[in-house]
């Protein structure tokens, strides 16, 4: 069955982690995806995780979202790796970069260069400050980002101090809202036939994300503080309860699942103590009400309650690791993890967050070598195998 972005081809500038995100999705769901890396490549296959990985360099963070993508490496430097670039825009839909702004234009492949050759083409630019404002040409790493929107600002514990969320949270919203800018992008110019310039920043992106917390504060004044592993709603009973040594989250956030909680328990008559008759009566109450749930949690380990409160419609879950989440039955059910064969052996991967009925997206080609289909791109754009030798050999590709 014929995947969404078939047929759509994508010219793959990005690095490191937004951009390589963001396209990885497309090539998940049938792009192109030809990505231009330097010679020897880029920084990130050379992981400090696993040194066995970072010297084959395909450490797990670049394998993690480069698969599907053909390769072809270019010294950027040189005029004829421009030219070959302005060559391979001509059969391009996409291309999409990752650089401060400006960059792509000193190197003679901008915007305005490649449009001019190809009047049809997307070209996404993905910064973490956008492509204007004081802040445009500083540097943007996801850690900035974090801590510029104020996303640190409401992770941690109260008297803790600020936190950085456990993953590069900034980076995923980025490369994930630069997927669905670009198409977006492919969509209108179906139907206009014009392309154009995707202006992404990170932190234009983050803020969406946060845009519950930011209407609360435009429209109330609120300021947000650290609220721990409390839920946004800021009910008692959406919080980290112990269980023996282990921690069980709750998201016990309606009357009916607070009902259903009181009932696993087995404090049913607690639904008529005053202090626990509504919410606020709750959260005034709450350390009261915690050492009654915690009391009552220690009869029992945490998969027993697990169960227990599935049953009783009450939402919670224990904390669990990586390692054990990818091991979930619901996880193996659905096939999130997907395989694919490598020179290294069998790698597991993550595809794409969502299932279509037909088409969807899938791991077919493993995550390739520095200029690993430098020929085979280079033939299919009219290169003949005598001007691809004097590449190789000047250092080109």
């Amino acid at each position: 069955m014929t995947k969404p972005f078939a047929g759509i081809r994508v010219l793959d500038f990005t690095q490191v982690f937004a951009g390589p995100f963001g396209s990885f999705q497309l090539a998940l769901l049938g792009a192109d995806v030809i990505k231009v890396e330097r010679p020897g490549g880029e920084e990130m296959r050379n992981g400090p995780l696993s040194k066995e990985w970072s010297d084959r360099g395909m450490a797990p963070g670049w394998l993690a979202i480069n698969a599907n993508k053909r390769n072809i490496a270019l010294d950027m430097k040189d005029p004829a790796a421009v030219e070959i670039v302005k060559r391979l825009v001509k059969t391009a839909d996409v291309v999409t970069e990752n650089f401060r702004p400006g960059v792509m234009d000193r190197l003679g492949i901008g915007y305005e260069a490649l449009s001019a050759i190809n009047p049809q083409l997307i070209y996404c630019a993905v910064s973490g400050f956008g492509q204007n404002g004081p802040e445009r040409n500083t540097p943007s790493y996801d850690g900035r980002i974090q801590a510029v929107s104020g996303i640190m600002s409401i992770t941690g514990h109260e008297g803790t101090g600020p936190t950085r969320a456990g993953f590069a949270v900034c980076d995923a919203i980025g490369g994930m809202t630069s997927a669905f800018a670009i198409a977006s992008a492919l969509f209108q110019r179906s139907h206009t036939g014009k392309g154009q310039c995707i202006d992404v920043a990170m932190l234009d992106a983050t803020l969406t994300f946060l845009s519950p917390l930011v209407s609360e504060h435009t429209t109330t004044g609120h300021v947000h503080g650290q609220y721990g592993n409390q839920a946004i709603s800021r009910r008692p009973t959406a919080n980290l309860f112990k269980v023996g040594e282990d921690n069980l989250l709750l998201a016990v956030n309606t009357e009916r699942q607070f009902q259903a909680l009181m009932r696993a328990i087995g404090q049913p008559e607690l639904l008529d103590d005053p202090r626990f008759a509504d919410w606020h009566g709750r959260a005034e109450h709450e350390p009261a009400l915690r050492e009654i749930i915690e009391t009552a949690f220690a009869t029992a380990d945490i998969a027993t309650w697990e169960a227990r409160l599935a049953e009783a419609g009450a939402p919670a879950s224990q904390v669990r690791t990586i390692a054990e989440a990818v091991k979930h039955p619901q996880l193996e059910h659905r096939d999130v993890l997907q395989s694919v064969e490598s020179p290294y052996g069998t790698l597991n991967l993550i595809g794409s967050g969502f299932r279509l009925a037909h088409g969807g997206g899938s791991i077919n080609r493993p995550p390739a070598a520095p200029g690993e289909h430098a020929i085979e791109v280079l033939t299919e754009a009219g290169y003949s195998p005598d001007e691809i030798k004097a590449f190789q050999t000047a250092g080109v590709i």
